[in-house]
């Protein structure tokens, strides 16, 4: 999951060697924490936070066919 969420995300922003990835346990699964330059956090969000609700879409779907679930929150 961290490799998706990690090409997701260099595609994204303009400088790809900053994007971090750490992952941490929660109640209801893994939360995975997105780290990125400052500069690049507003492509990472989107308009009305749309970029960021497509991405957290995908990794429901990766992690409904794994049978989990996965929280990615933006730090």
């Amino acid at each position: 999951m961290e490799e998706l969420i990690l090409y997701i995300a260099r595609i994204l922003v303009d400088e790809p060697d900053a994007v971090q990835v750490r992952q941490v346990r929660g109640r209801q699964g893994p939360i995975y924490k997105l780290t990125v330059d400052p500069n690049d956090r507003g492509k990472i969000i989107g308009k009305s936070g749309r970029i960021v609700d497509a991405i957290r879409e995908i990794l429901d779907a990766a992690a409904a066919r794994q049978g989990t679930h996965v929280t990615l929150d933006i730090v």
